[in-house]
Formats: structure tokens, sequence, C-alpha cells
């Protein structure tokens, strides 16, 4: 007995010890993040968000626990009742036999391993998209009858779901009641997971902004389906589980008490426990009431009838059946209620085998749910909506189109003809020469390759990305005023992975690869004699300085501190300063190092730092390292993109960061001190967008949302690592929440400094999205709509003897409604089946312009060639075409790049630059430029000697 004892208090002293470790780890880790965001100026955002989501986490699991809790004893009491022999005896209900008896059991036991299964899968979702979650709450799944039977089959299609299954039946028939509580804990922590998980659906559900907008349908407002219906679905979500698990879980308890099963014979229900099944069918009748009252609203995103949204059977048939079906299970939640409440007494007499009336109508109301769900409308929209549908639908249809523009910001797009005059001329090019110069010859991709050959001067080293952008430049000592370039730039980023695997130690990880250094920057039209890019901006010099040329550049860009300690490769932690010192930059066969003089970081000189940050990096090399000084700091989350999602999780983040130089000082403070210790010269830019897929009547396409807003622009320093948030878009009612909300996090863009304000621009995902959208709606006339008569697409060009889409391309050209040159993204359309030119898309981005949008629309009466047509003209063209097939046969292989439409006052240049690339270790080089006009094609070697070509001057 003394050795029992004495395993029993080292188990007890043992689970103490695994609980209190436990708990220290949690603790370490809400201190890590919490010091993490108090060093960013964020700490009130992340106290908020924690704060509702431990109280979500508590209510929900609290107060499903109890409900189980307090249903579970009120079972376990019922079921200790004494029967009486001759009243059962005597009993005129006949019972369930022993087959009948199975088959109850097994059913509710299967419905309570089909609603566990339901709420598990959701939360599993839920985690593994919980980034999307937090901005576009999902439309959440109801447990049905017909989505009960997809979950059945999912779960007999698995072999360990159908062990788990079995197992689960078994102790089910065995041990009801411990069963029931059983699946009541999991299913509360899974409840209290999503709703911990759905914290931005209660927070803009509570806090939501109103909006004057309405939908036409039910005249509320947008804020309500923007906010208050994802939280009433999640709400709905919640409840029906709740009260669905009850009533299983106590009719099984009931079913299989006093040793029925073993009797192999069930005679019924006692009054005092029909009384505690009627008062949890009125709770379930209640929820269903509430569900189809939520499913009117949801006829706002139907996908039934000829547009998407609710169409005439879904308005005419539909809903009035769901306001029936939900005022009637309210009636009958009421009687039931009423009925549990008013059945008084102690008396035990028998009342029948399973409640057959109580069953009896639940069959019959789910046979009615079929019949007002699927046969009438279907019925309906046979007989009368399809003989006539057009007729039938136009008022809805044009709610679609209105709606979707709104939705996807469309509606504010300026729609102007363009009459394509085909007058290109030399005088036409030299007067639009800040257009011509700024052409693009030089994509992303082989610009990228060569970098790597040419740039990357180790092997640590790497370029992720290029990115486009414009900066005024001075080329030229007797230039007057700066001209305005486009070019491209590179960050020159560390990549630890790189390192060679002998090298891979903590101290070099930690320590001392700590940061990329510089970047290149490449005009865009041209290239050095032998093919290679020309670059501006390259190299790193003896005293760590970038390479400019032509040297006047200098003038424009500020090159200190061109380190990267923040970037899309920066994926390590690290520790700085140190004693240890950081590698800057390679200088020939050796190498510079630098000490990191930030403010960057979480400071860590105190000892329960460094054991908080040794916990949360589970790396003891923190605690017990020699080489970190009083000053030195933490820095970590580095990658700009999780650093961004960290602060912000409800904001989508643009899948393309570019990288700006500029100094943020006002001239003052420029003149002050030339150099200041800290202040960073390089900065990234994100874009971020609001969404939502709870926009009325709007159609999403392939899309997972229908409502999408450029809203914020984020400016990362890549020195420090401060992150700024910036509103672009102030009337976006779903970032106007979030300001409501987090009222410190977010500035008005006149905050931002003016050289960095000058390089934002309209982003290409934006764009992209927008185009898909304007395919179909476009037409904003219903009827054309409803006939499909004037359908485009985005054309396809060949890449790499590859057709794709044409991606939208960024120019700098005078648009025909402006007076002078802009930074400007744009898309081109095709009509369906035809290669023609019907239109392109631009979206301005300088200064008060930006984020307009301007449609221009191409005469359907005369032929404009459009890419396919003139990548055809390409090819058929037997110079190019042999000049091609000889390079292809010499060891090498031609590429042909991205084919750029650019209009030039009221007539369209077509360029299409060709690199060649050796068929092994490949570095791509500038080979050849192709300028086309309407009728003529020429190729040469360079975009300006093609323009010379194409439009020579008179003699």
């Amino acid at each position: 007995m003394r050795y029992r004892s004495l395993g029993h208090s080292l188990l007890y002293w043992l689970g103490w010890l695994v609980a209190a470790i436990a708990l220290g780890i949690v603790i370490c880790r809400l201190l890590a993040e919490s010091l993490w965001f108090h060093h960013l100026g964020y700490a009130g955002v992340l106290w908020l968000r924690w704060g509702v989501q431990g109280l979500l986490l508590i209510f929900v699991v609290g107060l499903s626990g109890l409900f189980y809790r307090w249903h579970q004893r009120r079972a376990y009491q019922q079921c200790t009742v004494t029967l009486d022999a001759e009243l059962t005896a005597h009993s005129r209900y006949r019972g369930l036999g022993l087959l009948g008896l199975l088959s109850a059991a097994a059913g509710l036991i299967g419905l309570l391993i089909v609603a566990t299964y339901h709420i598990g899968a959701i939360a599993v979702q839920l985690w593994q998209q919980r980034s999307d979650m937090t901005i576009n709450t999902p439309l959440l799944p109801q447990l049905s009858v017909w989505r009960a039977a997809d979950l059945l089959q999912q779960i007999l299609q698995n072999p360990w779901l159908l062990l788990v299954s079995a197992g689960t039946l078994i102790l089910g028939l065995w041990a009801p009641l411990h069963l029931f509580r059983g699946i009541s804990v999991i299913l509360s922590l899974a409840m209290g997971a999503i709703a911990l998980m759905s914290w931005s659906a209660v927070l803009t559900g509570v806090f939501g902004v109103s909006d004057p907008h309405t939908e036409p349908l039910f005249h509320r407002s947008i804020s309500f389906y923007l906010f208050r219906l994802p939280l009433l679905e999640l709400l709905r979500l919640w409840l029906v589980n709740l009260s669905v698990v009850s009533l299983a879980g106590v009719a099984l308890t009931y079913l299989l008490a006093n040793d029925s099963l073993s009797h192999g014979k069930f005679l019924g229900f006692v009054r005092s426990q029909r009384r505690h099944l009627q008062g949890l069918s009125a709770f379930v009748f209640a929820t269903v009431a509430f569900s189809f009252w939520l499913e009117r609203y949801k006829l706002l995103y139907s996908t039934n009838g000829a547009a998407f949204g609710a169409g005439y059977t879904d308005v005419t048939v539909r809903l009035p059946l769901y306001g029936w079906l939900c005022v009637s299970a309210l009636a009958v939640a009421m009687l039931l209620g009423w009925s549990a409440i008013r059945q008084g007494g102690r008396g035990q007499r028998r009342l029948g085998p399973i409640a057959p009336g109580l069953f009896s109508f639940t069959l019959g109301y789910l046979v009615v749910i079929l019949v007002a769900d699927w046969l009438l409308p279907n019925a309906i929209e046979a007989a009368i909506v399809e003989p006539n549908q057009l007729e039938r639908e136009l008022p809805y249809i044009q709610r679609t189109i209105t709606h979707t523009r709104e939705g996807f910001n469309l509606d504010t797009m300026r729609v102007e003809p363009f009459q394509p005059e085909n007058n290109l001329n030399a005088e036409i090019i030299a007067a639009n020469e800040a257009t011509t110069r700024n052409i693009r010859v030089w994509d992303t991709r082989p610009l990228l390759e060569t970098n790597r050959q040419l740039q990357q001067l180790r092997s640590y080293y790497r370029f992720p990305a290029a990115f486009l952008d414009r900066y005024s430049l001075k080329l030229a000592n007797q230039q007057a005023t700066p001209e305005l370039r486009q070019v491209l730039i590179a960050a020159r980023e560390i990549d630890y992975s790189a390192v060679q695997q002998f090298a891979r130690s903590w101290i070099n990880e930690h320590l001392i690869f700590t940061h990329g250094y510089g970047f290149t920057m490449s005009p865009v039209n041209t290239a050095e004699a032998n093919g290679l890019p020309k670059y501006f901006v390259r190299d790193i010099g003896e005293n760590g300085e970038l390479l400019t040329f032509p040297p006047q550049l200098r003038e424009h860009f500020p090159f200190f501190y061109p380190r990267l300690y923040y970037g899309e490769l920066t994926n390590t932690y690290i520790f700085a300063p140190s004693h240890v010192p950081e590698l800057d930059f390679p200088r020939g066969s050796d190498n510079v190092y630098n000490h990191y003089d930030g403010s960057g970081g979480v400071a860590i000189s105190a000892w329960w730092r460094r054991l908080i940050y040794a916990v949360y990096f589970r790396d003891w090399q923190v605690l017990l390292t020699p080489n970190l000084r009083p000053d030195s700091r933490v820095l970590f989350r580095r990658t700009i993109q999780e650093r961004v999602q960290a602060i912000a999780p409800f904001l989508r983040i643009d899948s393309e960061p570019y990288l700006v130089i500029a100094d943020p000082r006002s001239e003052s403070d420029i003149k002050a001190s030339h150099r200041s210790a800290g202040v960073s010269y390089l900065y990234w830019i994100i874009d971020a967008y609001t969404l939502s897929r709870h926009y009325p009547y709007a159609d999403p396409g392939k899309h997972s949302f229908n409502y999408i807003r450029n809203s914020v622009k984020i400016v990362v320093d890549a020195y420090n690592g401060d992150v700024t948030f910036y509103v672009v878009e102030p009337e976006d009612v779903i970032l106007r929440t979030w300001q409501r909300i987090f009222p410190q996090l977010f500035r008005p863009i006149s905050a931002m400094p003016h050289r960095l304000y000058t390089h934002i621009r309209y982003p290409v995902d934006m764009l992209q999205i927008q185009s898909e959208q304007l395919l179909q709606y476009h037409m904003t006339d219903p009827v054309v709509f409803y006939n499909r008569e004037d359908l485009w697409q985005i054309p396809q060009e060949i890449y790499r003897e590859t057709p794709q889409s044409v991606a939208p391309y960024y120019l700098i050209t005078k648009l025909p409604i402006g007076y002078t040159e802009e930074f400007v993204l744009l898309v081109p359309f095709t009509p369906v089946n035809r290669p023609n030119l019907i239109g392109w898309l631009a979206a301005r981005s300088d200064g008060q312009n930006y984020g307009k949008l301007l449609l221009y629309v191409f005469p359907k009466q005369e032929l404009v060639f459009g890419p396919e047509q003139m990548e055809a003209r390409i090819n058929q063209d037997p110079l190019i075409s042999q000049q091609i097939s000889l390079w292809n046969r010499q060891g090498s292989r031609s590429v042909q790049g991205n084919l750029l439409i650019i209009p030039i006052e009221r007539s369209l240049l077509y360029v299409e630059p060709i690199y060649l690339e050796a068929s092994q270790n490949s570095l791509p080089t500038l080979a050849r430029v192709i300028v086309m006009d309407n009728e003529r094609l020429v190729m040469a070697p360079t975009l300006e000697e093609g323009l010379k070509q194409l439009f020579p001057t008179a003699s």
C-alpha cells in the first residue's frame, strides 16, 4: 500500500510539473508576442484582439459546457426513475423490440458522430485558413439533412474515421451518458476554437459602421450584410449544434436507460422524460426558425437564376416559403415549449416508445422543406420562368450588374470611346519622347535570370523579384530638369538557406548572416551593346557604396545604409548588435563586417527576456550564448508579409511588395544633417485589401469574395522594421469599421512622406481581378447581358513558345484625356472568339488621379489588331521566322517576351522584345526588338533603331 501511495504521489506531482511547464511556455509566448507588438507601437491592437479571443473562448466553451452539463445531470436523474411493474404490464404501447431499439440507438449515435465531425471539420478548416477567415468570414456550412448525408458519406469512405465511428458506436451502446459527456466536451472546445478564430467577424458585427447604401429586396443597409450577417451565421452554427446534440444525447440516454438493451425491449418514455425531450425539441425548432429567417437573406447570394443573386423564383417562391417555414417552426417551438411547461406532476405513466407524434411531425416537416426548397421552385422555374425567362429575370439581372460593379469598384470607372487614327510618324514619335523612352523591352523574368548571374556576387545573395517603378532622374550634366524614367529594381537579399552546408552554425545563422545589401536599378528601354541589361545602379564598391552610371545619379538616391534586414527572404531570427561582427558586404576575396545600429528588434539584455525568447524560439543557445551585448536586440518576423499579417490579419496582402529608395525626411532635415544615424532609405510598400463575400447581389465570379477595395498602403522600413498603415480609400465601409475598432493603427495618406507618396502605384492584383469581372460586367444593359452578346476575354500572347494570358503592365504614357505623361497600369481586351482589340482598361497611379479607372472602348466596325493577331504577324514574317529558326539551331534558343500595346495620342504602337539564351547556364540577352503599327513591322537590335526604321524622318 505504501508503494501504491508513493506511485500516486509521484503521478500527482508529475502531472502538476507538466501543467506548470505548459503554463510557463504559454506565458513566455504571450510575453514574447506582447514585447514585439509593444516595440512596434501596436500593443493596443494585440491586447484588444487577445481580449476578444479570450472572452469568446471562455464564453462559448463555458456556456456550451454548462448547457450540456445541465441536460446531462437532468438525464441522469430521470434515468434512475423506478418503474411500476403493474403500470408497465398494462401499458397500451408494445414498445420497441431489440431490432427497433438498436436501430433507434444507432441512428442517434450516428447523428452525434456526424455533428461532431461537422464541427471538427469546420474548426480544422478555419485553422488551416485562419488568415482568410479573419478577412473573409466564410458562409459556414450548417448541419442539415443534405449536409449530414454528405458528412456520413465522407466518414464511410475514410477507413480511420470509419474505425473511430465503430468504436464510438460500441461506446454509445455500452455507456450512452459517458459518450454524451465526451462529445459535449469535444464540441464545446471545438465551438470555442471556431469562435476564437472568428474574432474579426464578432468585432465587425458589433462595431460595424453604417452604410447609406441599401439593397433592393429587403431594403437593408449594406452594413447588415457585410457585418451582421456573418455574426448571425456564427450564432446559428452554435445554436443548431447545441440543440441537435443535446436532443440526440438526451434521447439516447433515455432510450438505453434501465438496461433496456440487455432486456431487449424499450417500453417508452415517462412523463418527466418526455417533458425534457419536448423542451429540447422546442429549442431545435426555434433554431430551425432562426435558420430559415437567415436563409431569406442568403437568397441574395443564390446561384439558381439567370444571374447571381435572388432571381424571380427565389423572390416569388422561395422567399415566402422560407417565411412560412420560419413562422411554422417558431409556432411548433412555442407549442412544444408550452407542452413541456404545463405538464405537471411526477407521474411515471409511459407515453409511447419514442414520442411517435413528434417523430411523425418532424418527418412531415422535412418533407415540406424538401418540397419548398427543391421540388416547388424547380417546378415553377420550368413551368413559368424558363418559357419567358428574359422578361421574368430582367429586373434581377439589372440588380446583379449594378451591385457587382459596386462590389468590385467598377461603378466609378470612366468609359471613353477610342477611335484609332493610325497616323503615327516621326514627328508624333518625337513629340511623345517621354513615352517612347519608357517603353519596356526588359521583362522581369529574363532580367532576374541575368541579375542572378551578374549581380548576385555571392551564393548566399538572392534576387527574389524585380519591381517596376518610376523615378525622376538627371541622366546628363547639362540636363536642366529631371526626366521621369521607368526602371526595374531588384533587391539583393540574404538567403541563409543558400549558405553551404558545412558553413551552417548557430552563430552564422543568428549573428553573422543577418542582412542583404543593396539593389540593382535598370532602365526598361535599353541594353548594353552585348545585349545584357544596362544598369543605373549595380555592384558594391570598395567602401560599400553602390555604383551608379552615370555618376550624377548619385544626387537622386540616398545610398547610406543600403542594408536590408527585412525583406521577402529574411526568414531567420537574428541578434544584433552582438560581440560577433555581422557580414556586411563582400570586397574582392574578403568580407567587410559591421554592427547593427538601427532601432529594430526587441531589447534582450535582461536575463528574463533571454529566457522568454529561448522558450519562444525553442532555442537554449539564446540563454547560454556569451555573444550578446547589453544593447543587443532580437529581430524576428523579418519576412515583410508575415510581419504585416501578424499585425493586421484582417487585411489581404498583395502578392508583389516592391522596394522604394527614398529619403523620407523633409528638405530642412536633410540640409541640417546630410547623414543621420538610424535613418533608413530603403522601404517596402505593400498593398493591402479589404474583402468580403457578403456584398448582396454581387457576383464573385471565380473568386471567393464579391467585394474588394485596395484601401491601405503599408510601408515597412527595410532597416528598422517599422510598419505603418496608410489609408488611401477612406470611403471603404470595411476599413472605416476597422478604423473604429483600431483607431491607433491607421494613418491618413496625407501623413505619408512625400518622397514615398510619389511611388505608390495601382496594384497589378487589383486590376487583374477587376479586369476579370469586366469581361462580363462592362455590359450594363440587362438584355445584352442576358444574351451574352458582347463578352470579352483577356487576349493571349506567346511567351517562351507557350501561350499565356496578357498580364496587366505598367507604362509611362500620356492618356488621351491627360495633359502630361503619367504612370498607368494597363490591360487590353478582345471579344470572345475574335482576336481583334476591343478595349483597354487603364488604372492611374499619380497624385490626385490615383485609383481612377479609364476604360477605352474601340469601335466594333473597325479592325484594331489585338495581341494574338500581332503575334501571328510576327511568326508569319519570313525574315523574323528565319532568324528565330537560325538562333534555335545554334545551341541557344530565342524567347519571345511580353507584347506591349502602347497608346500614343490616338494611335497604337506594338512592341515585343526577343531574348537569346543558351540551352545551358542561361544568361538572357536582348537580341532584337520588334516594333509594329497597324500596317508595318520591323525588327532591330534596339528599340531606338526600330522606331527610326518604322518611322523614318523626311529627308
